[in-house]
């Protein structure tokens, strides 16, 4: 339900008062809205508020801007101006202090959330000692000899391993043949005619199947230049 003329004036008066700035209509219809008020209500209550020389207003063109009557405000003078002044500094410099303040708790309370709880501190406690104990066990049998691979799955991937690098070794050779009959007679740059090509030699991306080789068991490995 809306408020009564009376009521509507009442609140009006007290918003313009309050605001102390020039408004229009339409600015305080915007601000009343919590009050239900209508703009043309509201219209009315200030042609009326002016009307009785309770608010000032001056027509511009078609608009009509209203204010609060300045003489009922105290002005201050030259020395209350400048007390305000100093005032208002140091009420500036408390704000500051107390921001800081504000965030050095803010930063404690951040530090406080990251840190582990005392359930996880146990919990991660108990996981790396049993990490430790395993590396512990392991490194034991490492050092009274035990074998962790078993030598017919070392076999096996001994010979995996040669296999591949004996292919790797015939398909180097078979390309370097091709290559060297391709190229033997081109009027091309063989640098530029391999990039052409796209093609890239093994030392090219930085790999050399003698480093390979050389892991290979003594009794498998071949002479260098093989």
């Amino acid at each position: 339900m809306a408020p009564k003329s009376d009521n509507t004036e009442a609140i009006v008066l007290r918003f313009v008062n309050e605001q102390n700035k020039p408004l229009n209509s339409q600015n305080v219809a915007d601000a009343l809205q919590k009050f239900n008020l209508k703009k043309t209500a509201i219209q009315k209550s200030l042609d009326t508020l002016a009307d009785g020389g309770k608010i000032s207003f001056k027509e511009y063109g078609k608009q009509k801007i209203y204010l609060a009557r300045q003489d009922q405000f105290d002005i201050p003078n030259s020395e209350e101006l400048n007390q305000m002044k100093d005032a208002n500094a140091k009420l500036q410099e408390q704000l500051a202090e107390q921001k800081r303040a504000i965030s050095e708790v803010e930063g404690e309370i951040k530090a406080l959330q990251s840190n582990l709880t005392l359930e996880q501190i146990k919990e991660k406690d108990t996981k790396l000692r049993k990490e430790v104990k395993e590396l512990e066990d392991k490194l034991e049998k490492l050092r009274g000899g035990v074998t962790l691979v078993k030598p017919e799955d070392r076999k096996i991937i001994e010979q995996m391993y040669s296999e591949k690098i004996s292919q790797w070794r015939k398909r180097k050779r078979i390309f370097k043949d091709l290559w060297d009959t391709i190229t033997e007679n081109s009027p091309k740059d063989i640098k530029e005619f391999k990039e052409e090509l796209g093609l890239e030699y093994d030392e090219d991306v930085g790999v050399n199947l003698q480093s390979f080789s050389d892991l290979l068991p003594k009794s498998k490995k071949r002479p260098r230049g093989w």
